[in-house]
């Protein structure tokens, strides 16, 4: 049985673009967006929580995030983690609504982000060529073992770097399109 798998391949290179769609999901943008609250972890009840464990978080307003959280109890706590999360905001506190002004964007802070959601992507393109090594090192052994010809071998490398090509391309897109909501005013 060979070992070469391109589902288990395509499914890997896919994982690679959809974990930089969530690293960039948390970049702020000047825009409220609910996904930049997603790392945040709540301690409450004696473990770390997910904020949307313990709140609905909403963005009523462009420039604003609402947090309703449910337990009255929990607030502090919840106000605590969003002020140590280092996302530059500053809750106001209301009732058990806490309510978060997103801050226009200095172009200083714009163009490291821009910067940070390049690294991301370059992570993500670097994951992408792990899986295709990892796919090629495959079919070489399938090949030496003699379970695929050489001409099979070539074929499928050829379709390994189909796959990689499709998903760097994704990334790319991603990115530009990241980039633009970053950069614009």
């Amino acid at each position: 049985m060979p070992s070469y798998d391109k589902a288990d391949i395509q499914r890997r290179m896919h994982g690679a673009v959809e974990a930089l769609k969530h690293d960039l999901g948390g970049l702020r943008t000047g825009r409220a967006s609910t996904a930049l609250l997603d790392p945040i972890q709540v301690e409450v009840y004696g473990s770390n929580m997910p904020i949307n464990q313990v709140a609905t978080v909403s963005a009523p307003e462009p420039r604003l995030l609402s947090v309703q959280v449910w337990d009255r109890s929990n607030v502090g706590a919840v106000e605590k983690a969003i002020r140590n999360s280092n996302l530059g905001i500053n809750p106001i506190i209301d009732g058990q609504n806490i309510r978060l002004p997103i801050p226009d964007m200095t172009e200083e802070r714009r163009k490291e982000l821009s910067k940070l959601a390049h690294q991301y992507g370059e992570k993500a393109k670097i994951a992408v060529r792990n899986v295709r090594r990892d796919g090629i090192d495959q079919l070489k052994q399938d090949e030496k073992k003699n379970e695929i010809s050489e001409d099979e071998r070539k074929r499928r490398e050829t379709e390994v770097q189909k796959l990689t090509d499709e998903a760097t391309a994704e990334i790319d897109q991603t990115l530009a399109a990241k980039d633009k909501e970053i950069l614009q005013r």
